[in-house]
């Protein structure tokens, strides 16, 4: 099931193709998720004044002396309070650009217009979105995004430069676009590029800045009033963040940059379609990571690329009730290679975070796996017509990669 969106530079970036589900089964399903995930972002607020609750209880209960030592905890989660307020009227201006994003769906409305308690897995989810906002576009996340998107971005450059190709014809895809700041970075520098996402939480708020922030830094979200650990000051807890730090808006009218909601082996089927796909903390987020391997093996030209930076936290492990394969690298590695993969650039330690609070007591690094692999290009005379070879923008020689700089 795939739901397509195109982004025409100053206009709508979500945009829906005609949806066919296999079932009425199928689509009552997807109207129960949809509604799911829209009933987790109008419960935040409750959510996050039940969690005050407790902290409010749990310190009253101290004898009244203790109290006295530290008489500013009140006050702070007073504070706490008006940042999740403040928030919750974030989220709803994102639902409320979100209900009708896929126009040729029927989702309807909800039957009991009650409020529902959103379940705690969901909560997560969206708190997590939440800080997604700092790492996609703000400038407190411009650090991490050097780590994590430039050496996907500067090694497409060396590969695809405009010396020797017209970008505007190389095609990039980008699955797990998350908030869509790779993909649009990618689209910024006259690549085609398309970024693909199934998580509706992503699809709501990547809808939202793409399409409704046009003003830069002029919306506040407080990321961080979920965390109560590890706190070096009690106003970390309430430190603001601003969005987006550019204009998403800002694209070239030449841009041809789209996004495409569903889930990436049921989406990209078609054999030689795409010259390069780049993926940043994805391929941990399979069931099995073969069948996401081959699936770019499938959908790639015959000469191109696959770039990919990020670990190996597979996200269905400790879930009983499904489908997950935990493979090494090196087993990846070794079915890249059984495939046809070659593997041109790899550096096995590339330390960088993710959504990372920099003023936490606690802080989690990453030691990435970064590689380009290549799916030979002799194969393309198999593959396709001659004078489709010879129109092909990998006619020319990449530059050699020893000018380009990673971090480590």
């Amino acid at each position: 099931m795939a739901e397509t969106a195109e982004n025409v530079p100053g206009g709508e970036c979500f945009h829906k193709e005609i949806m066919k589900y296999s079932s009425e089964e199928e689509a009552r399903l997807e109207r129960e998720h949809f509604w799911r995930i829209v009933d987790a972002f109008r419960f935040y607020r409750i959510h996050v004044q039940d969690q005050v609750k407790r902290a409010e209880r749990q310190f009253l209960s101290l004898p009244q002396h203790h109290q006295n030592l530290v008489p500013s905890v009140l006050t702070n989660l007073a504070r706490i309070r008006q940042c999740a307020d403040h928030n919750q009227e974030v989220l709803e201006s994102i639902i409320q650009n979100s209900i009708h994003m896929f126009e040729n769906i029927e989702y309807g409305e909800r039957e009991d217009p009650r409020k529902v308690r959103a379940s705690t897995f969901d909560m997560d989810k969206l708190k997590s979105t939440i800080k997604q906002f700092v790492r996609d576009w703000s400038e407190a996340g411009r650090a991490e995004r050097d780590s994590c998107y430039k050496p996907i971005i500067q090694e497409i450059q060396r590969l695809f430069p405009s010396e020797l190709y017209d970008v505007s014809k190389v095609s990039v895809l980008v699955p797990g676009a998350g908030l869509g700041r790779l993909a649009w970075e990618i689209a910024r520098l006259g690549y085609i590029c398309q970024g693909n996402e199934w998580s509706f939480f992503m699809l709501f708020s990547s809808n939202f800045v793409l399409n409704r922030c046009e003003q830069v830094n002029s919306l506040t979200l407080y990321p961080w009033i979920h965390q109560y650990s590890n706190n070096k000051k009690s106003s970390d807890q309430i430190r603001p963040i601003t969005f987006p730090d550019v204009n998403p808006q800002s694209l070239p009218l030449s841009s041809d940059f789209s996004m495409v909601a569903g889930d990436f082996v049921e989406v990209y089927s078609d054999p030689a379609s795409w010259d390069c796909v780049a993926t940043c903390f994805f391929i941990d987020t399979a069931h099995n990571v073969i069948q996401y391997v081959e699936t770019i093996w499938k959908i790639l030209k015959p000469g191109g690329v696959w770039i990919n930076l990020g670990p190996l936290l597979y996200h269905f492990e400790n879930m009983a009730n499904e489908l997950s394969v935990e493979l090494s690298y090196e087993d990846i590695r070794t079915a890249m290679v059984k495939l046809g993969f070659h593997i041109e650039v790899e550096n096995t330690s590339v330390h960088t975070t993710y959504t990372e609070n920099d003023c936490s007591m606690l802080r989690y690094v990453y030691d990435c796996v970064f590689f380009v692999a290549r799916k030979p290009g002799e194969l393309y005379f198999n593959c396709h017509e001659d004078e489709e070879q010879n129109n092909s923008p990998r006619a020319a020689k990449s530059p050699r990669r020893e000018d380009t700089e990673y971090p480590t």
